[in-house]
This record gives C-alpha cells, structure tokens and sequence, in this order.
C-alpha cells in the first residue's frame, strides 16, 4: 500500500474481509483482504493496533462460515481517515474529499461545556462574548476548550477551531476561498498542516485538523457553523 491517504473507497455498510477470529490479537504483521471493487488489500498489525470504541472497550472482530467482518469504524481509525454513512445510498464512505459527500453532526455541547466555553472568552477583556463552532464531521468529539495565549481553543479528536482577535494568517502567503456562507476565508500553510482563517463579527477563526484527518472541504463546511453561543 503506497499512502494511506489514497485509499478512498466506498464500501457496502458491514464489509467482509477474510482471515481469522484472533486477526487484531496477532503480534505478526498479518494480511486481510476486504471484498472491494478491486480486492484491495490492508495490512494491520496487531501487535501495534488494537481498535477501541467511544468506551474505550476492545473491538473483536466477528467471524462466521470462516469469513471475518471487520467493523468499519476500526479501519477509519487504523488508515486516519474519516468515516460516514451516505443514508441514500446505504453506504459507508471512508476518505471523504468532497463537499457535496460531507456529512456533518451538531456538536451537543452540555451546560457545563457552555458555561466553560463562556468562562474562557470571559478571561479577554473586550472580547467576552462566547463564540462556538456547532457543527463538527460525522464521527467526530469534542473534546475540551482552552483560553490560553490570546485566543480561545477548542479541541476535537480530528479538528482543531481557534477563535482570536488577532489575524495571523496576514503573515503568510495562502489561497482565498469563499465559504457556502459568502464569507471569504484564507488557506494557508505555516509549517507542515494546512490552516484556514476567516472573519466573524469581530474576531477571527482560524481551523485545522491536527491529524490531518479532514479535507479543506470538510473544514470549509464546518467553518460556517461558527456562530454566537447562547447562555
């Protein structure tokens, strides 16, 4: 396999792929061919990866008439590319890269993310009023938010949104883009990770994917749903 990042492929919800019940407790680099349109084979080694769900709780893989199903979301994990299921179709999507594929969910920030989130944009002074992201990629957490430096942080598993009122992106040459919302943003590349910045109201958002997880167009369409976070 030449690059992860490759391995865009649409698969039928519940993918087959052959090999033994212990194919993720191995310490051997062992093989597992899923059934695609072209028997595209992955490689995992079980010594180094072993799949968890949201629990934390170990994944098995389930075998039946010697056949072993391997959960969708493991391998979403192991390539680090993001997962989503296209209702329409009745299929998962594994490396979306398109805006017109992108799924998103509403992040469900509870009272006590709230009132954090309102505690960290209380610490600047002229810049108190609590701004949020409320949508986030199918599959995606929210993880915690951090007022720190001079702006304010919030942490996904594959996003990272910084709303600040200083623009850094000025800094650095970088590509325009206009967001659904008619709002212009700028993609820029400070070191090795891509990074977009764009107004609202008065302050500035800048978004990432740490892990390199998401597409610009993924992150384009979140960008939009940065708004006013009530009380």
């Amino acid at each position: 396999m030449k690059s992860k990042k490759k391995i865009i492929a649409t698969m039928v919800f519940g993918m087959a792929v052959t090999g033994s019940a212990g194919v993720y407790a191995g310490t051997n680099l062992q093989k597992i061919s899923a059934y695609l349109n072209h028997s595209i084979g992955f490689q995992v080694n079980g010594a180094d990866y072993t799949p968890v769900d949201g629990n934390g709780k170990t994944l098995a893989p389930i075998t039946y008439n010697n056949t072993t199903y391997l959960p969708v979301r493991a391998m979403a994990d192991v390539l680090k590319v993001p997962v989503a299921f296209d209702a329409s179709s009745n299929q998962v999507i594994l490396g979306t890269n398109n805006s017109s594929a992108v799924t998103l969910a509403a992040v469900p920030y509870s009272a006590e993310q709230k009132q954090e989130i309102n505690k960290a944009f209380a610490n600047f002074q002229g810049f108190e009023t609590a701004y949020a992201p409320f949508k986030m990629t199918s599959g995606d957490t929210f993880q915690k938010v951090d007022g720190s430096g001079d702006g304010v942080n919030f942490l996904f598993k594959h996003m990272r949104v910084v709303i600040s009122p200083r623009d850094y992106s000025d800094s650095y040459d970088g590509t325009t883009v206009k967001l659904s919302n008619g709002t212009e943003g700028k993609w820029y590349t400070p070191s090795d990770l891509a990074m977009m910045t764009f107004k609202v109201a008065d302050r500035y958002v800048t978004i990432s994917s740490p892990d390199k997880s998401l597409s610009k167009a993924q992150l384009e369409n979140v960008a939009v749903s940065v708004a006013k976070l009530s009380k």
